[in-house]
């Protein structure tokens, strides 16, 4: 009734096929369900966890009073389920393959001389090349994945493919899906940053974006009029969306205010979001039993039998754990040619009142940025991932 309780459920793994590439090493997979606490001292913290979906004697619920190693395993497992679905769902899923729709869907159907082209185009800088490399290096057959991660062999495929229901238009909101979640209240929750950071960005592309089309867009008319803005929002829906209702995706946009918002959630999508899930990799998962990518012994169906060496039996041996290492440090680092938000060489437009609004944007990120770097003062654990000049254009890594 306070709303100091919060649930995090990992369903999505429930079924997902573990691991099975290498016959050497048996892995496996959990889908548990962990219930948080906010304490006194404004404090998120683990109070229960049960391992498996169902309840059941063979499913303890685990607690912070059982025994070290008991409790210790469990949240282990929570950890190793959360990086699954990090990587594989808010990560891969809804920042990459996004981005990478919109990217197909902009250069199919807007010319270069339209004016969202030139707004959206820095926003596109190296996505399909990224995915392809992805594709080729890390989700494929013999891949990362299958040689690091328990969903590798095919997991990873099914858990896109489930997380896709789950895929909405307005997920992709950032102010509408944080309050979605529950996370909205600063004074009931003070301490989230990536949500305070988020909305001031979100806020400012927001700003941008209208800015750009009250100055080629005179009237709701006349979006409805653009042919190739239609294509363009359609070919996201049909190919991107499958045509699924359910999504939210809208087959077309009649007005300057829609139009805004759907330009920012692809602005924001393919920088800060991306940012946001991205370049924290190695600061959180670099120490492999808060992020296993694999776990070589079941979850325990007992209380009372865990041990220390059952804890390193379970953690991912030397080899994936150096692969785990090697991806989490690459995916963190900037480009040396990196391009970051609001930062626009290429002149694709030449008309001053564009500049007016770009020279706008960029003083509002600068706002930001102070504005972050204060609050990170003396902090033990500054937050920056959501910093404006961390920030990459686009999904280039």
């Amino acid at each position: 009734q306070q709303g100091n309780i919060f649930i995090v459920d990992y369903e999505l793994l429930d079924g997902v096929d573990a691991n099975k590439t290498d016959p050497c090493t048996i892995q496996y997979l959990a889908a548990p369900i962990c219930l948080l606490y906010k304490n006194l001292e404004n404090k998120i913290v683990p109070i229960a966890i049960q391992l498996g979906q169902k309840p059941g004697p063979d499913n303890p619920i685990f607690l912070p009073s059982d025994a070290t190693y008991d409790w210790l395993l469990a949240k282990i497992w929570v950890r190793s389920s959360d990086f699954h679905i990090h990587q594989t769902v808010t990560h891969l899923l809804r920042t990459h393959l996004v981005s990478e729709v919109f990217s197909i869907a902009m250069f199919r159907q807007l010319p270069a001389v339209h004016p969202l082209f030139k707004l959206l185009v820095p926003h596109m800088r190296f996505t399909i090349a990224i995915n392809t490399k992805a594709r080729e290096q890390l989700i494929c057959e013999c891949g990362l994945f299958d040689k690091a991660n328990a969903t590798g062999g095919g997991g990873h495929v099914q858990m896109v493919q489930k997380a896709m229901k789950d895929l909405t238009y307005n997920s992709l909101c950032f102010p509408e899906e944080i309050k979605a979640k529950g996370m909205d209240s600063k004074e009931d929750i003070p301490y989230y940053y990536y949500r305070d950071d988020g909305i001031k960005v979100w806020e400012a592309v927001k700003s941008f974006a209208e800015d750009v089309i009250h100055i080629y867009y005179e009237s709701d008319e006349v979006v409805c009029e653009d042919v190739e803005l239609q294509a363009f929002v359609k070919d996201i829906y049909v190919y991107g969306m499958r045509g699924v209702k359910a999504s939210g995706f809208p087959k077309a946009i009649r007005t300057r205010e829609k139009l805004a918002e759907y330009l920012t959630v692809i602005i924001f999508t393919t920088s800060a979001q991306h940012a946001a899930v991205n370049f924290g990799q190695y600061d959180w998962c670099s120490w492999i039993p808060n992020a296993p990518p694999t776990m070589r012994r079941p979850p325990p169906t007992e209380k009372g039998t865990v041990t220390i060496e059952q804890i390193v039996e379970s953690l991912p041996d030397r080899g994936r754990s150096c692969w785990h290492l090697g991806a989490v440090w690459a995916l963190s680092q900037f480009q040396d040619n990196e391009l970051f938000l609001g930062m626009y060489p290429d002149e694709h437009f030449v008309e001053k009142p564009v500049k007016e609004a770009m020279a706008k944007f960029r003083k509002n990120l600068d706002e930001i940025v102070n504005a972050i770097t204060e609050r990170n003062k003396n902090k033990k654990l500054p937050y920056y991932y959501l910093s404006p000049d961390r920030i990459p254009n686009s999904v280039a890594v």
